[in-house]
């Protein structure tokens, strides 16, 4: 029993809880910033490049995706194959995917990094104001001026 009251005392430790609850949040923001740069961004980053759906660029690294792209494209004039189909052809390089996880990667970078700087403006503020002096120090300063003033 004494490992369960071990682990309780772990668990409930402030650290171990605000832990788990910035994970938690941080879990829920990274699927708004993932749908704000799938659902919003992308979109509109291919309608000013040319109605270009990032999700599907790739580069054909084998000579199967080359004919599968081939033989799509004369079934569908002006058709490109789809980034799954290529995949399943053969090996490719989703360069287009990368684009799309990096720019999510870099908006979530950098609303962490407007966090830590308001908590350290926060934290700066709170370290500028000095403490109130305590009854010992009061005592002490007292003491010292009527040592002065005997002077």
């Amino acid at each position: 029993m004494k490992i369960i009251e071990e682990f309780k005392t772990f668990v409930m430790r402030g650290n171990v809880v605000d832990l788990a609850v910035g994970v938690i949040i941080g879990a829920a923001f990274g699927k708004i910033v993932t749908a704000l740069v799938n659902d919003l961004i992308m979109p509109m980053v291919g309608r000013v490049v040319g109605n270009v759906d990032f999700t599907n660029l790739y580069i054909p690294l084998s000579d199967k995706v080359t004919q599968a792209q081939t033989d799509f494209a004369a079934k569908n004039p002006g058709g490109h194959l789809a980034l799954a189909d290529a995949q399943k052809a053969g090996a490719v390089l989703a360069w287009g995917d990368f684009v799309t996880v990096t720019l999510d990667f870099l908006i979530v970078a950098f609303c962490i990094f407007l966090l830590v700087k308001g908590i350290n403006t926060l934290t700066r503020k709170q370290e500028a104001a000095p403490p109130p002096p305590s009854n010992e120090e009061k005592l002490l300063t007292e003491i010292r001026d009527l040592l002065k003033s005997k002077q």
